[in-house]
């Protein structure tokens, strides 16, 4: 077991984790944070998408104990963010959710490129979400929530 200390959705959190322990599991299982979703547990889908010191990781590739020392953020840690609430309610204008299996990292990759600056059009929106799959919605509508709430917020096209 290896002692690590992390801040976790802005609270400190320390933890005696197995050294091959997955931060995703780690969220889920010992913190409980259950909106960190594992699909392909490969890094394929993004469904498990998390910022670790404010760049987006997938919690299925990364170790917890490499995340000792760090900030980590889940979706559960936007409570009161003003990007993220503009992007909870373009989607739900929008209509950009179905079954919501990848609607937690979708939000976090879709608040990585508003912050960024990087969904200032279609194109940028849609090469930004290249690592995030869904099965339910064609993206359709999950570009245009994006790009609603991109919109809102001031957001410019800087280029690709």
């Amino acid at each position: 077991m290896t002692r690590i200390r992390l801040t976790l959705n802005g609270a400190a959190v320390e933890d005696a984790v197995p050294a091959r322990l997955m931060l995703a599991d780690f969220l889920r299982e010992r913190r409980h944070l259950t909106g960190t979703h594992l699909g392909c547990e490969h890094g394929v889908c993004g469904a498990c998408t998390v910022l670790v010191d404010g760049e987006p990781a997938r919690a299925c590739l990364v170790l917890a104990v490499a995340c000792d020392g760090c900030a980590v953020r889940t979706i559960e840690g936007f409570g009161d963010d003003a990007v993220m609430a503009a992007l909870r309610a373009s989607f739900h204008r929008c209509h950009a959710l179905q079954c919501g299996f990848c609607t937690p990292g979708m939000l976090i990759t879709a608040y990585d490129l508003i912050r960024r600056g990087k969904a200032g059009d279609e194109r940028e929106i849609r090469e930004g979400l290249a690592g995030n799959l869904c099965r339910c919605t064609g993206y359709t509508n999950i570009v245009a929530a994006i790009a609603e709430a991109a919109a809102q917020l001031g957001v410019s096209h800087h280029g690709a």
